[in-house]
C-alpha cells in the first residue's frame, strides 16, 4: 500500500508529533510520496526529521494515482487545498488537525498513530461531501480548478457599498439581494460562513445547497435551502462596477454583470472518519452547538 502526504506548516505543528507520524509509516514499511511543497517547508523547519530518508516527492494530482488514501496534515483550510488538489480523483483523504478547529479533520494530532491504525485495519468510514462547480461568462473564473467543497460568496469589493445579486433558479428568477452579497453553501460549507450569516447547519448527504444573503438590507430577506441538483444564476451589479466572488479559500475579482452559474460537480470529495469522531460529536464539540450549562 502506498499513501500521499499532502500538509502545510502552521503555528501549531510540532516536532513530536511529526515524528511520530513518520516513524509510523517506516516501522510499517508504508510507501508514501510526500507533497514537494510540504517537503521543503518540514526540510526546512526540521532539518532532522526527513534527514536520510529516500523521499519520493509528487507536485501534480496525476502522480496520486497509485497511492490509496491522502493523509493531509494541517489545518481546515490544508484539507480544503488537499479537496482542490486531488479533484476528481476523489481519492479518500484523512485530515491530521495540526490547526486551530480542525473541524473537517479525522483526528488531532496527538492521536495521529490511532487515526494511522484504524486507516490500515480498515476501521473507518467514508463521508462522501457534495462540490459545487462554478462556470461564468465570460468564462475562465477559477481555471480548471473551477469547483469548491464549502462555498462561493459573492461580496462587495468596496466597504462603503452595497451590491445587487440578482438570482435565478433553474432560469427562473428568485430574488434581487441587496446587502452586502450572497453566500451559496453545500452541506460541508454550511457550519463555516454560511453560519456565520445566520444561515442552517444542514447534514451532509441531504441533497440540499443553502442560499443566504451577507447584511441584507431588508427585513424579508432570509436563507434558502434548495435541491442540490438545480442550477443557481447569479448577475452582480455595484456602484463601483466591480466585486469579489470567492471559491473556498480563493477569491477573485470581476466585472459586475458577469454572469455565474453553480451546478453540482460531477465528482464527491471522500473524506475519511475513524471511529473516534462523528458528525454529530464534532458539532457540538467544535462548534459547541446546544451548549449550556444547564446541561
Amino acid at each position: 500500500m502506498k499513501i500521499a502526504i499532502f500538509g502545510r506548516i502552521t503555528d501549531n505543528t510540532d516536532y513530536q508529533s511529526l515524528f511520530n507520524f513518520f516513524s509510523y509509516l517506516l516501522g510499517k514499511e508504508i510507501r508514501f510520496s510526500l507533497y514537494e511543497k510540504y517537503a521543503r517547508q518540514l526540510t526546512k523547519a526540521y532539518p532532522t526529521l526527513l534527514e536520510g530518508l529516500d523521499l519520493e516527492c509528487f507536485s501534480y494530482r496525476e502522480e496520486l494515482v497509485s497511492c490509496r488514501y491522502v493523509v493531509c496534515l494541517g489545518g481546515d483550510g490544508t484539507v480544503l487545498e488537499a479537496v482542490r488538489f486531488t479533484g476528481p480523483l476523489s481519492k479518500p483523504i484523512m485530515g491530521i488537525n495540526f490547526g486551530r478547529l480542525g473541524y473537517l479533520a479525522s483526528a488531532s494530532k496527538t492521536m495521529v498513530v490511532k487515526a494511522m491504525d484504524e486507516l490500515l485495519n480498515d476501521k473507518y468510514k467514508i463521508d462522501e461531501r457534495t462540490l459545487i462547480a462554478v462556470e461564468s461568462n465570460p468564462p475562465g473564473l477559477f481555471g480548471k480548478n473551477n469547483f469548491g467543497i464549502n462555498d462561493i460568496t459573492i461580496h462587495k469589493s468596496n466597504t462603503n457599498e452595497m451590491i445587487t445579486v440578482h438570482t435565478y433558479l433553474n432560469g427562473e428568477f428568485l430574488n434581487s439581494y441587496w446587502g452586502d452579497g450572497l453566500i451559496l453553501s453545500t452541506p460541508t460549507g454550511s457550519t463555516a460562513y454560511n453560519l456565520s450569516a445566520g444561515g442552517p447547519i444542514i447534514f451532509p448527504n441531504s441533497g440540499s445547497l443553502a442560499i443566504t444573503p451577507i447584511a441584507p438590507h431588508s427585513l424579508t430577506v432570509r436563507p434558502v435551502v434548495i435541491p442540490d441538483h438545480w442550477t443557481v444564476a447569479f448577475e452582480i451589479e455595484s456602484r463601483s462596477g466591480e466585486a469579489m466572488v470567492a471559491l473556498d479559500t480563493r477569491t477573485e475579482k470581476v466585472k459586475t454583470m458577469t454572469a455565474i452559474a453553480i451546478r453540482r460537480a460531477d465528482f464527491k470529495a471522500r473524506l475519511v472518519r475513524v471511529s473516534s469522531t462523528s458528525y454529530l460529536n464534532n458539532l457540538r464539540k467544535s462548534l459547541m452547538w446546544g451548549s449550556d450549562n444547564r446541561n
